[in-house]
């Protein structure tokens, strides 16, 4: 069985992550999703609603388990059996940190891969950051969330500017 973990604060979880995880099963016949703590990108949401929102918009995508994480991905990556850790590039600008990660993920384990996707054209834009500023500012998240995932992102960041 090929494993798959694909890590990330998913404060909140877009439709570009969900793209990319339903993507990445073409690939591995299961996929961990990790959400990690990561206290340094000050998140919106806390580490158990973001779980809960990560479980909410994979629900019907089989062979996806979702899990917490803090520590080191690598550790996390073995535990689990995995063969690969799956990270998604937007653009040229992420290539260059994703490396960065993906280098020293294998200086720390060098069994540890790394899989890159790019994320379909459509998600191709879409950040946490982008649609939290989206929602702050009262704007439609229709089709950047999954319907549930839109309505605890607005109902949390209407009118905070």
């Amino acid at each position: 069985m090929k494993i798959g973990v694909y890590p990330g604060t998913f404060d909140p979880i877009t439709n570009g992550h969900v793209d990319l995880i339903t993507r990445s099963l073409r690939l591995f016949d299961r996929v961990y999703v990790a959400v990690a703590l990561n206290p340094q990108k000050h998140p919106v949401f806390d580490l158990d609603e973001r779980v809960e929102m990560v479980r909410v918009a994979t629900k019907d995508l089989p062979h996806v388990e979702v899990e917490p994480f803090h520590g080191l991905l690598v550790q996390f990556v073995r535990e689990r059996g995995a063969h690969a850790i799956i990270r998604g590039l937007r653009a040229v600008s992420d290539f260059e940190f994703e490396l960065q990660v993906a280098l020293m993920n294998r200086n720390l384990d060098p069994s540890a891969e790394t899989v890159f996707l790019m994320p379909s054209q459509e998600y191709i834009y879409l950040t946490s950051t982008i649609i939290k500023e989206v929602a702050r500012l009262g704007g439609d998240l229709k089709d950047l969330l999954h319907p549930e995932i839109a309505r605890r992102v607005a109902a949390k960041l209407r009118g905070r500017v």
